[in-house]
């Protein structure tokens, strides 16, 4: 199948620090080319792929110190339908402009929602362009959209089996371990009152945005001045891997609709159990008492760090292996794209049968192998 992969300009695929979706791009693109797809990935010139690699800006914009993106991604979603009969299937992971751009080809078009959909600003364009097949990555995700909205599937993430590696024990009996952003939805401060609480450790790795940086300096960081509390920063991947292995449980105590919380995944795939708030997707990620402990209340979060210690760190990898790799994402996906391309042949086979209208699949995501990028900036 010849599939093209839209990934956000925002960050390198896969991302040099933090950045959820260009990292589950970078997963999903090596699986398809992996098991023998021509997949193109248009995405910044820095990116490393095994893919056929179209640079559409010459490095990630954030760390560029562009602001603005939209222009950037207007150019690649330009170049990008020039090109649009080299493929059978395009997938965008970008938020809004492909809707009017691409609407005469939704029938190979897939659009995966990687954010929040209660969102009143972008309605207006859910409303309007109900034809864009679209995949949530929970289906929790999914209810503030319009009742017409053309769902495809629900396909939860999935990372590569080797990219954490499972440790069968926590380092030194463990600690909590919190990684992500700090910023008051993900609320930091119950991981630090269940530290004080529970008197385990807590380390902090978690980058600050300019737009929490109030919180971080007014709130949090007033709270990290406590000897079971760290604060590391921001870590790079590999740095990542032992700091989940290591912990006793990852704390994942959000206080928003998370759509999937990739985080839950990563610890889980290094045998780490997650405590985690009864928030968002959580009871769809964390099957409660096996890859960690779903609670409501600060008092259960406190009881589940007991809980954790009990728990087999083989028995949460195991979880992980049947239901968040890669391949399994992988595999998800390519019958969603099935899916749609019959779709489209039935249509074709009965008239008056609208393109888009495949029968929805539920599914989940695993395997990988890296490589350098292919191609100049051209844009």
């Amino acid at each position: 199948m010849r599939i093209a992969q839209i990934a956000p300009l925002a960050e390198a695929v896969p991302p040099k620090f933090y950045g959820g979706t260009e990292r589950v791009v970078s997963w999903l693109t090596e699986e398809l080319v992996r098991q023998g797809h021509d997949v193109t990935l248009f995405a910044s010139g820095d990116s490393e792929t095994s893919a056929k690699l179209v640079a559409c800006a010459p490095e990630g914009l954030r760390l560029a110190g562009i602001r603005d993106h939209v222009a950037s991604h207007l150019a690649m979603l330009y170049h990008l339908r020039r090109r649009a009969d080299e493929f059978d299937i395009i997938h965008f992971h970008i938020d809004l402009l492909q809707y009017p751009l691409f609407e005469d080809l939704n029938h190979k078009c897939v659009t995966t929602l990687h954010g929040r959909l209660d969102v009143p600003d972008f309605m207006p364009v859910y409303r309007t362009f109900t034809g864009m097949p679209l995949v949530s990555i929970s289906d929790h995700q999914r209810g503030p959209m319009p009742a017409n909205a053309n769902w495809l599937a629900t396909i939860h993430h999935g990372l590569p089996a080797e990219n954490c590696r499972f440790s069968p024990e926590p380092k030194d009996g463990g600690y909590l371990a919190f990684l992500g952003r700090i910023s008051p939805e993900k609320r930091p401060d119950r991981a630090i009152e269940m530290a004080k609480r529970s008197g385990v450790k807590l380390k902090i790795a978690a980058k600050v945005d300019k737009a929490d940086q109030d919180y971080w300096d007014e709130v949090i960081e007033p709270m990290t001045h406590h000897p079971l509390v760290e604060y590391i920063g921001e870590i790079n991947e590999d740095q990542k891997h032992d700091f989940l292995g290591n912990a006793l449980a990852l704390a994942f105590p959000i206080d928003w609709p998370e759509p999937f919380g990739l985080v839950m995944i990563e610890a889980m795939s290094a045998g780490t159990p997650v405590i985690a708030w009864r928030n968002g997707s959580v009871p769809e990620v964390i099957k409660d008492g096996v890859s960690g402990v779903v609670v409501s209340s600060m008092d259960e979060a406190v009881a589940a760090v007991e809980t954790v210690k009990s728990m087999s760190r083989h028995a949460v990898r195991r979880y992980f292996d049947t239901r968040f790799t890669a391949t399994v994402m992988a595999r998800a996906y390519l019958n969603a794209y099935e899916s749609l391309l019959a779709a489209e042949t039935d249509a074709i086979k009965v008239p008056g049968l609208a393109l888009g209208q495949g029968r929805e699949i539920t599914g989940a995501v695993n395997g990988v192998h890296g490589a350098t990028p292919a191609g100049l900036w051209p844009l």
